[in-house]
């Protein structure tokens, strides 16, 4: 079955993309909640949508995964030079990313009249647990 058909139901769907590998299935999941985000935003006001595309944004699944890894190898103590120069780039993307998101959440806090601890409530988001 060919998940392109209209008429799949749910469970039809799910089942075909179980056997997705790892890497497929981290880039199916990013496009579903770019999907459902472009969703919501459609019907929203133009600066909500554009927010919450912004906080609902992930990292990039192939960026995360080599940060991770270059993050376990400096616990390892076994990251190169190169590697080490690399981790400091990726830190400084996902940072910006992460900034990126704390902005557009402040933003539709303001834009919504609301506390950015009740915004972050009633969308369910939570902050890292080393924050």
């Amino acid at each position: 079955m060919s998940v392109e058909q209209s008429h799949a139901s749910p469970e039809q769907l799910l089942r075909a993309i179980e056997s997705l590998p790892g890497e497929e299935l981290d880039a199916f999941v990013e496009q579903v909640l770019a999907l459902r985000a472009r969703r919501i935003a459609s019907h929203l006001m133009p600066d909500e949508g554009e927010l919450l595309l912004i906080i609902n944004r992930p990292v990039p699944a192939d960026v995360q995964q080599r940060y991770d890894e270059l993050i376990g190898k400096r616990r390892a103590e076994t990251l190169t030079p190169e590697e080490h120069t690399k981790l400091l780039q990726l830190t400084d993307h996902v940072e910006l990313l992460n900034a990126e998101r704390v902005s557009a959440l402040a933003d539709l806090a303001r834009l919504r009249q609301t506390t950015l601890s009740a915004l972050m409530k009633s969308l369910d988001i939570h902050p890292p647990a080393y924050a």
